[in-house]
């Protein structure tokens, strides 16, 4: 069977929400309401090593933004 995710010779993007998450999705397939492309297309493999690079907080924006908050007071 056929899956667009797992194609390791396909291009792909990354996208990110306002959370600051982020995603690999493959070129062509129409990326989810409130995402938005940072980079690509690229082959999956400088796209993950984009994520690793740019994602090294792992927590949503707004946890980081309360717990700063917390740790500020």
């Amino acid at each position: 069977m056929y899956n667009p995710f797992e194609q390791q010779d396909a291009q792909y993007i990354v996208l990110v929400n306002i959370e600051d998450q982020y995603s690999l999705w493959p070129k062509g397939v129409n990326a989810p309401a409130g995402w938005t492309t940072v980079f690509g297309p690229q082959i999956k493999e400088h796209c993950q090593q984009f994520i690793e690079e740019k994602w090294v907080d792992m927590r949503p924006k707004s946890l980081r933004r309360a717990m700063d908050e917390v740790f500020i007071k």
